[in-house]
């Protein structure tokens, strides 16, 4: 065997003693294996929310200013009544307008007493009762809501009473007529345009659902 040939089997056998010692070392690998994570490293198959329970009450600052007083008194209401919505509140009072003001015009005080303050009764009483004595009569027909806003709302954390106060501006037509039957005041044919500020109380949490008029004004 010439010099060539054996440095060729030398070199071979050195090359297979070289990759033996390769594969106890590192291992093999069959198929598709995860990459390898470094130490410390996380990972996570879907992406981590956090959760943010609360927020605005919408039903309060859509009608208010989120930093008010009335926006604070309208959730005190709330903590102590959590039935308790504005926007039903507000559906309410514009049903409640068109009810107690078409009873006044009409002097008819006794269908809306139960929704009457006893100082809003005796001041409605005594207007209807100056009309009599002068033998003045109304005539209106109620047209309708033309705006209506929540004003104001004041809230007695000591007798849980609540106030709630709504900027109307009511549409109606009005005649007053004498005994005669003539027209003293107003126009059959004109729409008359009121505004008023009316302002409602209920005890928060009680039995009664009916909230009553306490105050008015424009």
């Amino acid at each position: 065997m010439n010099t060539p040939i054996l440095q060729l089997l030398v070199l071979a056998g050195i090359a297979v003693f070289l990759i033996l010692r390769l594969k106890n070392v590192l291992g093999t690998r069959d198929g598709y294996e995860p990459p390898r994570q470094t130490p410390g490293s996380h990972t996570s198959p879907q992406p981590e929310f956090e959760v943010i329970e609360g927020g605005p009450d919408h039903d309060i600052i859509d009608h208010v200013d989120a930093d008010s007083s009335a926006a604070k008194a309208l959730a005190a209401m709330k903590s102590i009544e959590p039935s308790f919505s504005v926007g039903e509140f507000l559906q309410g009072a514009r049903g409640a307008y068109e009810m107690i003001l078409m009873g006044f015009e009409k002097g008819d005080l006794a269908s809306i007493k139960q929704f009457l303050s006893e100082e809003v009764y005796d001041a409605f009483a005594q207007v209807v009762d100056q009309r009599e004595k002068q033998g003045l009569t109304v005539e209106s027909e109620f047209v309708g809501v033309r705006e209506m806003a929540l004003h104001d709302a004041q809230f007695d954390s000591t007798t849980r009473e609540g106030e709630v106060s709504v900027r109307f501006v009511g549409e109606l037509t009005h005649v007053v007529r004498d005994r005669a039957g003539d027209i003293v005041e107003g126009d059959e044919r004109q729409v008359k345009r009121q505004k008023d500020i009316w302002t409602f109380a209920r005890i928060m949490g009680s039995d009664d659902p009916n909230w009553q008029l306490v105050a008015t004004g424009e």
